[in-house]
């Protein structure tokens, strides 16, 4: 599943590309879209703003409509030129949003719907989502009490649970754990105030270094190399995707196990992290 910096990135890209700009050509697989393009056309509103929240993308149109999408494991949004060649087979295909100067296409997304922009706030998913690591806003202090409010679930699993903190996957998961020195596999009870501080800052700090500038391609999700380290090949991550590896602070090797509901892996070092 893309992880919340992923979706930050897509987000601002279709911004840039498509913010107040007039559609003029609209499709879709899902007939819950095509109806409301059928009986209220898309085609000749504007483009009002593209944002993230928490793993959603929300493009609003003028006209008081939102379209969300959810990525879940393999969806992704890409942006091209007219006429240019897609890079994924039409097959994939949901979603195609066009102008004048960019085509948006919705490759493998498995959720999308139209919200009215006046019931944004009110939506089932969109207002259980815990506060976002990416927003300006974000509430270091509510993160903590929802945290707090699981004190009997292995931590890693809170981590990924979008309506404690929304943004972290299962990469952060296992890099945040280990920056911080905290075993995946440690009931919430069982961690300080300054265990619990530390994932909270640290989970901010990496996503918000991996939506730098200079960083989107104009065709999303496509090559993106995610650091929470350095910036250099090979050495980007701490733990995450290193199993029997030796540790980069200890050299004790990389450990991986199955953990939650959904068998979700995580990596860590046995020794950083008892």
């Amino acid at each position: 599943m893309p992880e919340g910096d992923t979706i930050f990135r897509a987000a601002r890209t279709l911004n840039r590309a498509l913010s107040g700009r007039i559609v003029t050509a609209f499709d879709s697989v899902f007939p819950k879209l095509t109806r409301v393009h059928d009986d209220t056309p898309i085609t000749g509103r504007t483009v009002e703003s593209v944002t993230a929240n928490g793993k959603h993308v929300l493009m609003a149109f003028s006209g008081n409509l939102v379209l969300r999408t959810h990525m879940r494991m393999n969806g992704s949004w890409h942006i091209y030129r007219p006429a240019e060649r897609w890079q994924r087979p039409g097959r994939d295909m949901r979603i195609v949003l066009a102008t004048a100067e960019y085509v948006a296409v919705g490759f493998s997304i498995p959720v999308a719907e139209w919200i009215k922009a006046s019931a944004v706030e009110r939506h089932d998913e969109l207002r259980r989502l815990g506060p976002d690591l990416l927003a300006e806003s974000f509430d270091a202090l509510e993160a903590a009490a929802r945290l707090r409010a699981r004190p009997d679930v292995e931590i890693a699993d809170v981590l990924l649970n979008q309506r404690v903190m929304a943004g972290i996957g299962n990469v952060y998961k296992s890099e945040v754990l280990f920056a911080c020195r905290v075993s995946p596999f440690a009931l919430v009870r069982t961690l300080t105030d300054q265990q619990l501080d530390c994932l909270i800052s640290t989970a901010r700090k990496f996503l918000r270094a991996n939506v730098t500038e200079g960083l989107a391609a104009m065709t999303i999700y496509m090559g993106f190399r995610r650091t929470t380290r350095r910036d250099h090949p090979g050495e980007r991550l701490w733990v995450y995707g290193r199993v029997g590896e030796p540790c980069r602070r200890c050299g004790t090797p990389v450990e991986i196990g199955k953990q939650g509901r959904d068998a979700r892996l995580t990596y860590w070092c046995p020794a950083c992290q008892p």
